[in-house]
This record gives structure tokens, sequence and C-alpha cells, in this order.
């Protein structure tokens, strides 16, 4: 069945960070939104960002984006964006603009 017209219960939203994977995962049921990124030095290229076509338009990009700084930032890391998702998240909070590698 298609999921693009049923609408997901934001509640259900569980996100992770997957180190193994290089990527934070967030899913309901059996869809998985993701951000991608290879990591040097302590320097996370983010690389991609990946919403299913169901989690468009509840934030559940802006969510795991969020939550991937965050953790990068509890880590003692940096950013470097190299997805146009990532650059425009971070552009557009300057609470994040620190996390940037120079």
């Amino acid at each position: 069945m298609d999921n693009v017209n049923q609408p997901i219960e934001i509640d259900e939203l569980v996100i992770t960070h997957n180190p193994e994977e290089r990527r934070f995962e967030a899913t309901v049921g059996n869809e998985r939104a993701l951000v991608e990124y290879d990591l040097r030095d302590g320097v996370y290229a983010i690389t991609h960002t990946y919403t299913p076509a169901a989690f468009r338009g509840y934030g559940v990009a802006a969510k795991l984006t969020r939550f991937a700084l965050d953790t990068i930032r509890a880590e003692g890391g940096r950013v470097q964006p190299l997805c146009w998702y990532a650059k425009g998240y971070i552009e557009r909070h300057p609470e994040y603009q620190d996390l940037l590698e120079k």
C-alpha cells in the first residue's frame, strides 16, 4: 500500500544515531528519513539528507537535522554541510553556525 496519502503520527517518530552506518535516522513504522555523513578528524561532512514522500510536510527533516547537529555538538565535533538541506538549515538557524568547520 502506498503511504504517500496516509498521515504519519509524529508522536511515533524515533530518531537515532547509527554510527556504524554513518547516519542519523528518523523512523515511523517501516519508513526512514536519513542524514548521512563522512567522519574524519572530528569533522562530520554531511553528504546527504533524504526524506521519504510519506514524511514530507511534517518537519521530519528539520527534527532529524536538529538531532544530528545537537549530537555532533555533544560529541565535540564540527560540521561541513555538503548537502543543500543541511547547509540551508544551518543558515536559517544561527545557533548552529558555531559548529561549521572553517
